[in-house]
């Protein structure tokens, strides 16, 4: 059988072949050929072949070139109900603003170039209008990740001197990222105040010293303390700092413009109410933003301008496609009411339970449509994720689907999320269910096909 497979130079004559070579070049696909042709061999020895099938290994060859080229990066369905799902890219941005980004990303722009002057601009000029007028900040300064917001400002405020932070809000946020060594690594020194559940603003007074930076809040986000608890009022927070000739910082972590409280969902602190208490405030671009990854420092003007000159801000900074994803987010805020329907974000968390059920009213009548399957709608619990609305869970409908007896569900859900496009469901006691808060527009109809095809 080895005598029977075909040599390189012979396939690559193969018309199929050649036209892959044309497209991909030939020494990429001289690579895929000898590729395949040592699988053909391991398998004649494992003797999982029995003859050697020519068309077959031209189809071998073809389906490794296009898996080759397949980009890593790809377009999932979320059939999970989590919202901000971190694993699969927290917030979409608005289909309202593809237009605009298509204009940007695909020619010149003026980044750095001030058409009315005719001599060089700022980046951070195109969203500091639109920043300001939302937040009621003086001034405003965009980098990478709230992460590194928080660095930039501590780096550049309180080198060499204590950082002040109650017990109760030394969060630690994804990949073990946690604000104590955030404040080490932005050149300043941890003072630790209060206890877990209680912090008083005494606990604050009697821990300022000569060597206090400043006072550092940091909003508990993807945690909630519940009980005996207390915290001091930010109004009186900042006069305490402003007292000792220290800023005020609150790191917002996820930020909001919107109260959503109006729509069922807890009270969370408004940008705009915490650049009103605080002299710096840090949130992110994405998360209940809903726009691009970005951390955004607002606050008083003659404090930015101290992190606008630190040299770490052009490693920290934001390019073009960023920018422009964001400014036409914050675009959307101007009408609140327009906000909620367009940024899908918004939208997801705050539809109502009747679009809801319509929505699986429609998934679960094309899937009965499928022989073999059995299909059942019900209710169920969605989750805000990215590290929102800690334990709080969103009323939503779900679909059931349970397999044949002769399908393993995990088999299923594996094909399903591995396959093209990849479908990412919830499996539970041997049924695959799909929270339909995070389907978006034509998901119904994708998962119907792949389903479909697989039950076949």
């Amino acid at each position: 059988m080895f005598k029977e497979i075909p040599a390189v130079n012979d396939l690559l004559k193969n018309p199929q072949v050649k036209k892959l070579m044309d497209l991909l070049g030939s020494q990429e696909v001289k690579k895929v050929v000898n590729s395949v042709l040592d699988v053909i061999r391991r398998q004649i020895v494992e003797g999982k072949i029995t003859e050697i099938d020519a068309p077959q290994i031209i189809k071998m060859i073809k389906e490794k070139c296009e898996s080759e080229q397949r980009p890593s990066l790809q377009s999932v369905i979320n059939g999970t109900g989590v919202v901000l799902h971190t694993n699969l890219g927290r917030s979409l941005l608005s289909p309202e603003i593809k237009e605009y980004l298509n204009r940007i990303m695909f020619s010149y722009s003026n980044l750095e170039y001030d058409l009315q002057a005719k001599k060089r601009g700022l980046r951070y000029h195109h969203v500091e209008k639109i920043l300001r007028e939302l937040t009621s900040a003086e001034d405003v300064l965009v980098v990478n990740n709230n992460a590194a917001a928080v660095m930039l400002v501590l780096d550049t405020l309180v080198p060499n001197k204590e950082v002040i932070v109650s017990r109760g809000e030394l969060v630690e946020i994804g990949g073990s990222f946690r604000v104590p060594e955030i404040i080490t690594k932005g050149g300043g020194s941890l003072h630790e105040v209060g206890t877990t559940n209680k912090t008083h603003l005494k606990d604050y007074q009697d821990a300022i010293n000569e060597n206090t930076g400043a006072i550092l809040k940091v909003h508990t986000s993807n945690y909630r303390i519940v009980g005996f608890t207390e915290k001091p009022d930010p109004v009186e927070l900042q006069k305490l700092a402003h007292a000792a000739g220290v800023p005020m910082i609150n790191d917002l972590g996820s930020g909001l413009f919107i109260d959503l409280s109006k729509y069922g969902l807890p009270k969370e602190p408004l940008i705009q109410e915490a650049v009103a208490t605080s002299d710096l405030v840090t949130f992110s671009g994405d998360k209940l933003l809903g726009g691009p990854q970005a951390g955004i420092i607002a606050g008083k003007r003659s404090l930015i301008e101290k992190i606008k000159h630190n040299q770490l801000l052009r490693a920290l900074r934001v390019d073009k496609m960023t920018l422009a994803a964001l400014e036409a987010t914050l675009l959307l805020y101007r009408n609140p009411a327009q906000a909620a329907r367009k940024i899908p974000t918004l939208r997801m968390i705050t539809m109502s339970f009747d679009e809801l059920k319509e929505r699986a009213n429609d998934l679960a009548a094309k899937l009965e449509s499928i022989p073999g399957l059995s299909v059942q709608m019900g209710s169920g619990e969605s989750q805000v994720g990215g590290g929102s609305f800690p334990g709080y869970r969103i009323p939503t409908a779900l679909v059931y689907l349970t397999l044949p007896t002769s399908c393993s569900p995990t088999k299923f859900e594996q094909l399903l999320r591995t396959g093209e496009p990849p479908i990412v469901a919830r499996l539970e006691h041997d049924q695959l269910i799909f929270d339909v808060r995070t389907l978006q527009g034509g998901d119904v109809t994708k998962i119907y096909h792949r389903i479909s095809s697989l039950m076949k």
